[in-house]
């Protein structure tokens, strides 16, 4: 039986077609292919491993992506020729096999139009992920500690690589920090969606009256940026640093020195700690720059926020927002607060299972783009 979806017309695939190219900026693209090509020709590219691979897991997507949209141009016009070839001939057999071959583009265009929805500038970057435990005492904590695991398995699936450079652990369960620096192609812009205050709704286990109980933790998220993109002066002044053992799941020297470090930023309160490192001048350069990283967060939050003010708009500030819910009882239920995107199997989500959150939140954050222009 022939298939009932719509037929697209070649116009409109190639409406989607530079739609999609607008968004992923395919003229800088191709610069940045040639010096991609460029680094990985270099003789001492694997003398820094993480850097090589960036770079070459970069050059193979941005080589995929200009194959991709040069055959789907092709697809398009071939599927217009054997169109129109069947109409003056009047050949039912030829007609239906144009409309496959559109349907097909289509779906290709789909896969197209998810990666169009990386254009933001640090979308590209590694990210650094904090999750904190807000209200709710130890059942937040708990909380805290079911979403590092919910994220450990979401982005070893997507084949990142996670450091855990600090985790704090609270006092009868859980955590109450955890800082996670995460690498792969695009880290910051998957994570960008999490930024926010998560709500769960469940009959506490620390409650012997078994009483529903509501809690609450916050994810932070920041691009890592390297010296040359951070444009943040900190004067010693404004530091106090403090060393103390490493506890929980970070550094080699567990409960033996005092290796782990601990920043805080006097003038905005902000503070950083680190102990995956190996010493402690390594553990406080690593929290340097994380420090670094996310004062040029907030800066970036400060300026958007002032543009937004001068627009008339009431926008609120990426962290203390509650952007999801993730209901266990009296019903199953996760909700995200902006896109309305749910389900209502939650025990996959915390199991992992967050790529349709995120591919709606992208979708969600162009379409916002596109009203702005």
């Amino acid at each position: 039986m022939a298939s009932l979806d719509p037929v697209p017309t070649p116009e409109e695939l190639r409406e989607r077609l530079a739609a999609a190219g607008k968004f992923l900026d395919l003229e800088n693209k191709a610069v940045e292919l040639g010096d991609l090509r460029a680094q990985a020709s270099s003789p001492g590219l694997w003398d820094d491993p993480d850097q090589a691979r960036s770079v070459t897991g970069r050059l193979a997507r941005y080589e995929g992506l200009f194959e991709m949209v040069s055959n789907l141009e092709q697809a398009i016009e071939d599927a217009e020729v054997l169109a129109g070839l069947a109409s003056e001939a009047d050949d039912e057999s030829s007609r239906t096999e144009a409309h496959e071959e559109m349907r097909r583009v289509s779906a290709e265009l789909d896969r197209l139009e998810l990666e169009s929805l990386f254009f933001e500038e640090y979308d590209e970057e590694n990210a650094i992920l904090g999750i904190h435990a807000g209200a709710g005492g130890v059942d937040a904590q708990d909380w805290a500690e079911m979403m590092v695991r919910m994220y450990q398995r979401f982005l070893t699936e997507q084949g990142f690589n996670v450091t855990v450079e600090e985790w704090t652990e609270g006092e009868e369960a859980g955590i109450k920090t955890v800082t996670m620096t995460v690498r792969g192609d695009r880290a910051h812009g998957m994570l960008e969606s999490e930024r926010g205050v998560h709500r769960l709704v469940r009959i506490s286990p620390f409650d012997g009256n078994a009483r529903r109980q509501t809690s609450f933790a916050g994810v932070d998220v920041v691009p890592e940026l390297d010296e040359s993109q951070l444009d943040v002066e900190i004067k010693d002044d404004d530091l106090r640093i403090d060393t103390y053992r490493s506890q929980g799941a970070g550094g080699q020297h567990v409960n033996t020195t005092d290796s782990a470090v601990r920043i805080t930023h006097l003038p905005t309160g902000i503070v950083v700690q680190c102990q995956n490192e190996r010493s402690q001048l390594q553990n406080k350069a690593r929290a340097m720059t994380i420090l670094k990283a996310r004062l040029a967060e907030q800066a970036r939050q400060e300026h958007r926020q002032h543009l937004d003010s001068i627009r008339g708009e009431q926008g609120e500030a990426a962290w203390g927002r509650q952007i999801r819910s993730y209901v266990l009882q009296p019903y199953q239920l996760v909700k995200d607060l902006r896109t309305d995107h749910e389900t209502g199997n939650v025990q996959a989500v915390l199991d992992g299972e967050l790529m349709p959150f995120v591919e709606a939140y992208l979708r969600w954050r162009r379409a916002g783009h596109e009203q702005e222009q």
